[in-house]
């Protein structure tokens, strides 16, 4: 199941420091805080989030299907506070049985699976019923130019660049198409330029029955 992107998977762990010393950590904290139970991580890349589980957390499966950050979340999670098992695997296809967790969480992911609305039935099916999707994605723009500037770009050069993302998907109207009910949704600038990949979300999400 491995995906392998092997540059992007050497530079992203830098990228990732500098956006955790930018604010992105404070925002990874405010999304697991308050998370409880079993939870299944999809796309965990190289473990940024493992530091930030609150001890109500009892286990975190990390799913991650590039190989370089696959190790190097595997050393993260031997750091953590709460007991974390990285396993190979892909968000289409999750390890997971049917109804099991308690929540998913998703964080600079969806952006880059290759169907993002069958990775998030896929999250839904491991939810048990109630089960939240917490999210943290960088998303389509909010004015037409910039819009246009993100499709342009998710049909060149961007995806081959970044390890298959996109920058200007529709994560919102996606999350609700496939069976999940929105409870809180935060967009903000990060960074702080209006550029076309600094337009984020940041929410949770609760599994319809």
């Amino acid at each position: 199941m491995s995906m392998r992107h092997p540059v992007f998977a050497r530079l992203y762990p830098m990228m990732g420091r500098a956006m955790e010393r930018g604010g992105m950590a404070e925002r990874r904290q405010a999304l697991l805080a308050g998370v409880t139970g079993e939870v299944v991580e999809v796309g965990a890349g190289d473990g940024l989030n493992f530091a930030h589980y609150p001890s109500t957390v009892t286990r975190v499966l990390a799913v991650e299907p590039e190989p370089r950050l696959r190790q190097l979340a595997h050393a993260a999670a031997g750091r953590a506070a709460i007991p974390v098992e990285v396993v190979d695997g892909l968000a289409e296809q999750l390890p997971v049985e049917d109804s099991t967790v308690d929540a998913a969480v998703v964080t600079l992911v969806l952006c880059s699976v290759r169907e993002q609305e069958a990775a998030l039935r896929e999250i839904r099916r491991v939810l048990k019923p109630d089960g939240q999707l917490r999210f943290l994605e960088h998303v389509r723009a909010d004015t037409p130019g910039l819009a246009r500037v993100q499709r342009v770009l998710d049909a060149t050069v961007w995806p081959r660049l970044a390890g298959g993302c996109h920058t200007g998907r529709d994560t919102v109207a996606a999350i609700e198409r496939s069976g999940f009910a929105i409870e809180r949704l935060d967009r903000f600038l990060f960074p702080g330029a209006r550029t076309p990949s600094s337009f984020h979300i940041l929410g949770t999400a609760v599994r319809r029955s």
